[in-house]
């Protein structure tokens, strides 16, 4: 939403209408201080406050369609269209201020058995309360630590499903789709103002993927037929698949005055992210889950939290998330990654290998366990029996052989295990192998050799290492300490030169991106308003 304040009387709107209304709470009485946010396509959101009456006043906006809601300290009305125009008295609204899980349940729109509910827990231990800046990120540990968390969040919110939707695929899936989208082009071309024909056709590009050649036929189908719920609502994706994130968020509180669903408040969340209105999102994704505790709408929620560095709202969310749907993988993988980034490491391995029994043929719970074992202070329960399974399990995996190489060696006391060691180097060179591009595997293989003290075997990894990331700063400082100790001063001035400006510029870069990426604030029951961190 956009933030600024609606002017009354603001000459740059021209338009001559008037929008008034009062906000009451579920009992009629009046609210005051109330926030009330109007949007209108292509401009961007306002915001006005009601007065001790409950009354606001909207004025000398451009004539066409609205959209209005209010909320206040977590209560929110239900988003209201409204038709402005200057020759019609000023349309005079009432929003209701109700708790998320109540507004919108009239609509006809089915809601969760009383059994489904049950897996949403009473009441969430904190609120959202807004944003803070990055400097109050709460780390722990080294800041290698911290950024392996913070790409952890990353990856977490891209995992998938166990169970995609299958998609058409190889020559015959190619030519029959071909035949059909002739065949649809063609109909449309018979009846170009025919909302089946558009639509069938809009459909079809839709879910083949082709979103931007969805829209066109998608559009015209709306404008034929703008009470089509399907076809508005896959316009809306399509819209904001394709970054057009202003139509995309007017048509979603379009489809929400209609029917309060959990899978629109997911979509407007997603929306409002793409935004940057990561505010907003978030409590979009918490509507979802109480209208609809699934797997989707807990990941969701969790890794939204987590993303944006709420660690422990995280944690909560996406433990219960994990107690209602034992069954999920990612579930369990993001609640590692959550109690990774709250210092509690060995829990985190064991959600993680849990994570891995539950789908052994998935890579990601091991990657993220060989992600954590790397970062943490000390080695972690059954991490290295797992990724040994990686390995059976995916031999020719390049990254199954780096995490079981590096938990072996994190282990390794003073003196190391000889036969261990051996088996390091074996798994490291099987990486690189398989991976010729494996930057990190042959780094790992210099130190490796540096620690054996075979300084040129250890320079000509490091070499390939850079050779494939430039950007790779310890292998330039690892570099320079090999050709130090091998007598070639200048060259090892030259690589501490580069290691130097690489990693201020990677500092610089962290910055840059940990401001991009904006903390939460949490208020925790019965505490001050804080940013949430361990």
């Amino acid at each position: 939403m956009g933030s600024a304040v609606a002017q009354q009387g603001s000459s740059q709107q021209g338009g001559g209408v008037s929008i008034r209304g009062t906000v009451t709470d579920s009992a009629g009485k009046p609210v005051n201080d109330a926030t009330v946010r109007i949007e209108q396509e292509g401009s961007a959101g306002l915001a006005t406050k009601t007065n001790s009456d409950g009354v606001f006043v909207f004025q000398d906006f451009p004539v066409g369609n609205y959209f209005i809601s209010a909320e206040k300290s977590g209560l929110r009305s239900r988003v209201i269209r409204v038709s402005g125009s200057t020759q019609a008295e000023p349309p005079n609204i009432k929003l209701v201020l109700e708790a998320p899980n109540v507004a919108g349940s009239n609509s006809h729109v089915s809601t969760p058995s009383p059994d489904e509910a049950m897996a949403f827990a009473d009441q969430p231990n904190f609120t959202v309360a807004g944003i803070t800046d990055w400097t109050a990120v709460g780390g722990h540990g080294s800041d290698a630590s911290l950024r392996t968390s913070e790409s952890l969040a990353r990856e977490t919110a891209r995992l998938n499903p166990e169970n995609p939707a299958a998609t058409t695929s190889g020559p015959a899936g190619v030519e029959v789709a071909s035949e059909s989208e002739i065949k649809l082009r063609a109909a449309l071309a018979a009846a170009p103002k025919s909302f089946e024909a558009n639509h069938q056709l809009g459909e079809f590009c839709f879910h083949k993927g082709s979103y931007r050649e969805a829209i066109s036929p998608l559009e015209t189908a709306y404008e034929i037929d703008p009470a089509n719920r399907g076809n508005e609502y896959d316009l809306t994706v399509a819209y904001k698949e394709t970054g057009d994130f202003i139509h995309a968020r007017e048509h979603v509180y379009h489809l929400l005055a209609h029917e309060n669903n959990a899978d629109l408040h997911r979509l407007a969340g997603d929306i409002d992210e793409g935004m940057g209105d990561s505010l907003s999102a978030v409590h979009e994704y918490e509507q979802a889950v109480r209208l609809d505790p699934s797997e989707q709408n807990y990941f969701t929620w969790g890794s939204e939290l987590l993303l944006h560095r709420a660690v422990w709202p995280a944690v909560e969310v996406l433990r219960n998330g994990s107690e209602a749907h034992p069954k999920s993988a990612r579930m369990l993988a993001a609640l590692g990654a959550a109690l990774f980034a709250s210092a509690r490491y060995d829990e985190a391995a064991l959600r993680l290998c849990d994570a891995s029994d539950l789908n052994p043929a998935d890579p990601a719970p091991y990657i993220f366990l060989g992600k954590i074992d790397m970062a943490s202070p000390a080695p972690l329960p059954c991490v290295e029996p797992k990724l040994t399974r990686f390995v059976q399990e995916q031999p020719k995996d390049a990254r199954a052989n780096y995490y079981l190489a590096m938990a072996i060696w994190k282990r390794q006391g003073v003196p190391a295990n000889l036969q261990d060691m051996q088996q390091v180097e074996s798994l490291l060179a099987k990486a690189v192998a398989i991976d010729p591009r494996y930057d990190e595997a042959y780094l790992q293989l210099g130190i490796y050799y540096a620690e054996e003290r075979n300084y040129e075997k250890a320079i000509g990894y490091y070499t390939k290492a850079i050779g494939v990331n430039p950007q790779l700063s310890e292998a330039h400082y690892r570099l320079a300490v090999a050709y130090e100790r091998t007598g070639k001063s200048v060259k090892a001035k030259q690589e501490f030169q580069l290691h130097d400006e690489l990693e201020k510029a990677q500092a610089a870069a962290v910055e840059r991106h940990r401001r991009e990426i904006r903390q939460f604030l949490v208020v925790l029951n019965g505490q001050q308003t804080s940013a949430s961190h361990p």
